[in-house]
């Protein structure tokens, strides 16, 4: 598989994470990219390795697969936290999670596809499980990022 697709994510999702940062301090963005790292290698040793429930560029792990996880998925999380609604209503900040869900989720979709876009293929994981999935995991990071907020303000 290609890693062209994968290289414009990286591209694109650090270039919006650290250009269009307004929210978030130094110390912040390391913290939920090391927390992102964390997360995403304990899910992945489950699904991706135990379970083979999904994969990267290959079944077998190598360092493209490490690419994705240290520099697109915490790249993401940066942007979604940075955009949060944290003063608006219950109802937007939900739908706010939810919306950002969906677009994780059609990502997700892209990369699927063939070369030269896709590096990620799925064994009996379904899309429709990662649209269920990403909201609990973003909220997830929502309430790391105010135990962090908390944390700096004491």
């Amino acid at each position: 598989m290609s890693v062209f697709g994968l290289l414009v994510a990286i591209l694109l999702f650090n270039s919006a994470a650290f250009l269009l940062n307004t929210k978030l301090t130094k110390s912040q963005s390391v913290h939920i990219w090391t927390f992102t790292i964390a997360v995403q290698v304990l899910v992945d040793f489950f699904l991706m390795g135990k379970y083979q429930a999904y994969w990267y560029f290959s079944q077998e792990l190598n360092a493209k697969d490490l690419l994705v996880m240290t520099l697109v998925i915490p790249a993401v999380n940066i942007i979604f936290l940075n955009k949060y609604p944290f003063k608006r209503s219950l109802l937007r900040r939900v739908f706010y999670v939810l919306c950002f869900g969906t677009a994780i989720t059609l990502y997700e979709a892209v990369i699927l596809l063939p070369d030269p876009w896709g590096y990620f293929n799925h064994g009996w994981w379904r899309l429709w499980y990662s649209l269920l999935l990403y909201p609990l995991l973003l909220f997830i990071v929502l309430g790391f990022y105010k135990w962090i907020k908390a944390l700096e303000n004491k």
